[in-house]
């Protein structure tokens, strides 16, 4: 059963069936976010409490060095999709909102390129 008007029918007015991946890599990211947070936790108490030594070898092991890397990415991931809606939802014009988005998305691109390397540089040298 189809409730759309026939003007809409014609026009091919209606759901465009894309935001649904959106929102569910956004629930995905959060959920993936609630462990790979509590590593990070662990991260930053032994980078507070032990030396430095001994934090760059807990961030050398394989495990811990992944997850953190996981952690980069996803929050990087989940940043960037939360303000797109916010863009989307609040932007008008629809020049400034596709700007806006780019600008936004390039950003969390450069940040999570830069956190990456950066502990790929830790790991290499421990």
């Amino acid at each position: 059963m189809d409730t759309r008007t026939p003007l809409s029918r014609v026009k091919g007015l209606g759901s465009a069936k894309s935001g649904i991946s959106h929102w569910w890599m956004q629930r995905v990211t959060a959920v993936a976010l609630i462990p790979l947070s509590f590593w990070l936790i662990n991260f930053l108490g032994l980078s507070l409490t032990v030396p430095y030594k001994q934090t760059l070898a807990w961030l050398a092991a394989p495990v811990n060095s992944v997850c953190i890397i996981a952690w980069i990415m996803a929050v990087f991931y989940h940043a960037a999709l939360g303000l797109q809606v916010v863009i989307e939802d609040y932007v008008a014009a629809e020049g400034p909102k596709i700007i806006s988005i780019w600008v936004v998305n390039l950003f969390f691109l450069f940040l999570a390129i830069t956190a990456l390397l950066a502990v790929v540089r830790i790991v290499s040298i421990g």
